[in-house]
């Protein structure tokens, strides 16, 4: 799948109108809805090349990936069946029953990360993984995400010191069209 096909089918799997609340607490008239990309194995599958292809190129180092539950999962899984490298999960926060575990996976303390996230828009659920993830002695540095909505995350990681590596900004999927068939003849 082509970026071009790549941006269009987000925007036609996930794309709504409407008023919506995100989790930073903002509206917004439009939703990327991740459940409606990440769902499809085609999209998935595209997604986790990406993934992989900029894990590769900005942090060619890392020993494992890195996915905020719920959204990022599948994101992670496709990414890590990829580039062949295991991923952790961080929950939003330690569970109350067996391991009570903050980060589900197995890792060593000082292992390099790349942190994988569907939609970004102020940061605040991969500023708060990051958090997790330092704090179990893992290092990170950068974050590739789907979609940066281009609304002050970027700038909010790189106050945590972390680069945010979009595969695209919201601009160019919502800008995103089908190209008419050439005639043939």
């Amino acid at each position: 799948m082509t970026d071009d096909e790549l941006k269009l089918a987000l925007r036609e799997a996930a794309y709504l109108e409407g008023d919506f609340v995100l989790r930073s607490g903002r509206r917004s008239r439009y939703y990327l809805d991740k459940y409606r990309f990440e769902t499809r194995p085609d999209i998935l599958g595209a997604l986790g090349e990406r993934i992989a292809a900029s894990v590769e190129e900005l942090e060619p180092d890392a020993v494992r990936l890195a996915g905020p539950e719920l959204g990022a999962v599948a994101l992670a899984a496709a990414g890590s069946l990829a580039s062949g490298l295991p991923f952790v999960i961080v929950r939003k926060g330690a569970k109350e029953h067996g391991t009570s575990n903050r980060l589900e996976g197995a890792y060593e303390e000082g292992d390099l990360v790349c942190l994988v996230e569907d939609v970004v828009t102020s940061g605040g659920a991969l500023v708060d993984a990051v958090e997790a993830l330092r704090a179990a002695g893992l290092v990170v540095r950068t974050a590739v995400c789907v979609v940066d909505r281009e609304e002050g995350g970027a700038e909010a990681l790189g106050d945590q010191g972390i680069r945010l590596a979009p595969i695209f900004r919201a601009s160019e999927v919502l800008e995103a069209v089908k190209t008419p068939a050439k005639p043939h003849g």
